[in-house]
C-alpha cells in the first residue's frame, strides 16, 4: 500500500526541526513491485504520500465469494476526495499557499501541527466544508503535518494525511530528521536525516553530526545518496538506553555556496525490545518482547502475484485510519480504500502492516491475498477488540517486523528505515562516502 504520509519526519530547519518516522516521498515503482509509507515527527527525516496495499490481489472468483478483495471494499468506499496542496514528503512547500480541498463530500476537521514540538497552526474551515486554510503563520524551513477528515453525502468517512517541509533560504540547507526530541522508540529506529538539498561535501557534513548511546554501542553514519544519511549501531539498540544526537551544521558548507543553519541537540529513549516475525509459509506472526513470545497473530501477506518483501523492516509511521490507493503505488484503479484501520508503514514504497475488515476471516492464517502488505483481522472504523488493534496498541515507531519465507527478494536498505538489511562491513566501509 502506499502512504498517507512516509518513510518516513520532523523538520529541523533554521529552527532545527525534525523528521518523523514516517515516510519519505514515494518513488516510482514498477507495477509488480509497488507497495505502499507516510511522515513525521520523529522520522527520520522524511515522509510519504497516500497509502496503498492489502486485500485480494487476484480479483477473480474469490472476490465474488467475499474473500478479502480490495475491490469488494471499494464498493462501499467514500466518494470524498481530499487534496492537500503540500504533497506528502515534499521539502520545499510554499509557506503562502497551504490548502486542503474536498471534492465529492465535505471536510469535517483539519489539523496542522509542527512536527517538532507539536505546535498547532490555527486554520479556518470554509462554511461549505469544501476547503480549509491556515490562519496562523507558516514558518520557513519548518516541518509540518496535516491530518484531514471528512464524509461524503452518504456519511462514509475519508482521511488524508501529509507531512512536509516548507521552503528554506536559497543559499542554505536543512535536514529533516527522525526520531524527534524526547520520544521513546523501538530498538530498530535509526537516526535518519533527509537533506532538502544535495550534499557534495559529505565528509564535512558527517563530521558535524554525532550520535552516541548510553549503552556504549558504536554508532556509525552511512550515506545512501547525496540527500540521505542514516546512523545505527551494528545490532539493534539496547532496550532502555538513551541516545543523543548533536547537530552542529550552522555555517557548514554542504555544497558550493550552500550552508547549514542548524545547531541542535536531540535526545530520545529506546523502549522495550519488541521484534515481530511474519512467516509467509505459515501466514502467522509471532510477537516477542525482550525475547519472550507475547502474542501469535494470524495474518494474510502478499499474494503469489504481489508477494511481500523479505527482510527486517522498521515501523516508521502509525495511522489509526488512513487511505490506501492503488494509483499511488502503480496498481492503477485496482483499489482505493479510504479508511484502512490500524495501519503502520514498513517501507517507503508502500508496504504496511494493517487491519483488514473487508477480507473473509478464513484468509487470515491461511492465504496470502494482499498487494504486498501484511494484513490482520479487523473491523471497519478501527474499533473493537481485534488482533490488528492489539498490534497497533502494542507497537512503537521503531519496532522491527521481520518477514521470512516469501518468494520475493529482501527489501532494499534505503526503502524505508530498513538499513538493518545491509551488512555491517558494507555499512561502515561506505560510511564517509
Amino acid at each position: 500500500m502506499e502512504q498517507p504520509v512516509t518513510p518516513p519526519a520532523s523538520d529541523n530547519a533554521a529552527q532545527p526541526q525534525q523528521f518523523s518516522s514516517t515516510p519519505r516521498t514515494a518513488r516510482p515503482l514498477a507495477r509488480r513491485r509497488a507497495r505502499l509509507v507516510a511522515g513525521a515527527a520523529g522520522l527520520l527525516v522524511g515522509a510519504l504520500a497516500l497509502t496503498a496495499c492489502g486485500g485480494d490481489a487476484k480479483a477473480n472468483d474469490d472476490a465474488k465469494n467475499g474473500k478479502g478483495a480490495d475491490a469488494s471494499a471499494a464498493k462501499d468506499a467514500s466518494t470524498l476526495k481530499i487534496t492537500i496542496s503540500a504533497k506528502n514528503g515534499s521539502t520545499n512547500a510554499s509557506i503562502n499557499d497551504v490548502t486542503v480541498k474536498a471534492e465529492g463530500g465535505k471536510l469535517s476537521d483539519v489539523t496542522m501541527t509542527e512536527v517538532q514540538g507539536g505546535k498547532a497552526v490555527p486554520g479556518t474551515l470554509a462554511a461549505d466544508g469544501l476547503s480549509w486554510k491556515p490562519t496562523g503563520k507558516v514558518e520557513r524551513g519548518t516541518q509540518y503535518k496535516i491530518a484531514a477528515n471528512g464524509k461524503d453525502d452518504k456519511g462514509r468517512a475519508a482521511t488524508e494525511n501529509s507531512q512536509f517541509s516548507t521552503v528554506s533560504a536559497k543559499d542554505s540547507f536543512i535536514a529533516n530528521y527522525t526520531p524527534e526530541d524526547g520520544s521513546t522508540v523501538g530498538v530498530g529506529m535509526p537516526v535518519s536525516f533527509d537533506f532538502n538539498k544535495e550534499i557534495t561535501n559529505k565528509k564535512d557534513v558527517l563530521s558535524h553530526i554525532t550520535v552516541t548511546s548510553s549503552s556504549g554501542q558504536q554508532v556509525v553514519g552511512h550515506w545512501f545518496n547525496s540527500q540521505r544519511l542514516d546512523f545505527r549501531p551494528e545490532e539493534y539498540w539496547k532496550a532502555g538506553s538513551k541516545v543523543t544526537m548533536k547537530i552542529n551544521l550552522d555555517k557548514v558548507e554542504g555544497a558550493k555556496g550552500v550552508y547549514g543553519v542548524q545547531s541542535k541537540e536531540v535526545t530520545f529513549t529506546i523502549g522495550r525490545n519488541q521484534v515481530s516475525t511474519v512467516d509467509v509459509k505459515t501466514q502467522e506472526m509471532t510477537v516477542q518482547e525482550d525475547g519472550k513470545t507475547i502474542k501469535t497473530i494470524p495474518v494474510s501477506t502478499g499474494s503469489s502475484e504481489h508477494p511481500t518483501y523479505n527482510g527486517k523492516m522498521v515501523i516508521s509511521e502509525k495511522f489509526t485510519q488512513t487511505r490506501m490507493n492503488g494509483d499511488s503505488v502503480g496498481f492503477g484503479g485496482e483499489y482505493d480504500i479510504k479508511d484502512v484501520p490500524h495501519a503502520m508503514r514498513l517501507s517507503t514504497s508502500g508496504t504496511f502492516i494493517h487491519g483488514n475488515y473487508w477480507g473473509d476471516p478464513s484468509v487470515f492464517g491461511n492465504d496470502g491475498t494482499s498487494h504486498g502488505c501484511v494484513g490482520m483481522k479487523d473491523v471497519k472504523g478501527a474499533a473493537g477488540d481485534t488482533p490488528a488493534k492489539w498490534m497497533f496498541d502494542h507497537s512503537l515507531i521503531g519496532d522491527v517486523v521481520v518477514v521470512k519465507g516469501s518468494p520475493d527478494k529482501t527489501i532494499a536498505p534505503d526503502n524505508g528505515l530498513n538499513g538493518w538489511n545491509m551488512p555491517w562491513a558494507q555499512w561502515t566501509a561506505d560510511s564517509a562516502s
